[in-house]
């Protein structure tokens, strides 16, 4: 009996203000992270986030409410999307000069002539 009167109150209702406000405390907390992240980027990182993202331990508390805010798969989703944007900004403002300029390609001669039996 108490099953079947438990089982009559639960239904398949989506409560969407319910998602919205998680998800809005996830960004919210996530781009709290992030920005201490650029705010102490001069400091060595120490601490290991996912996908080998390093950051410094000022950043430790913050980053453990972002962690606690969102989904384990959006933490790592977001941590990707953070590291692959800080790599195409150090290759664009990479002051190296070897790295700029056209490319040089092998040439011809490098290559041996295709046998002609």
């Amino acid at each position: 009996m108490a099953l079947e009167a438990y089982t009559s109150q639960i239904t398949d209702e989506i409560h969407t203000d319910v998602l919205t406000k998680a998800r809005i405390s996830c960004y919210k907390a996530r781009d709290a992270f992030y920005s201490c992240l650029e705010k102490e980027s001069n400091k060595k990182p120490t601490e290991i986030a996912t996908v080998g993202l390093l950051y410094p331990v000022d950043c430790k508390k913050i980053r453990q409410a972002y962690v606690k805010q969102c989904r384990p798969t959006w933490v790592k989703h977001f941590d990707r999307q953070y590291c692959s944007k800080k790599k195409v900004q150090r290759l664009l403002d990479d002051n190296d000069q070897s790295r700029k300029g056209p490319l040089s390609l092998p040439q011809p001669y490098t290559f041996k002539p295709p046998c002609s039996c």
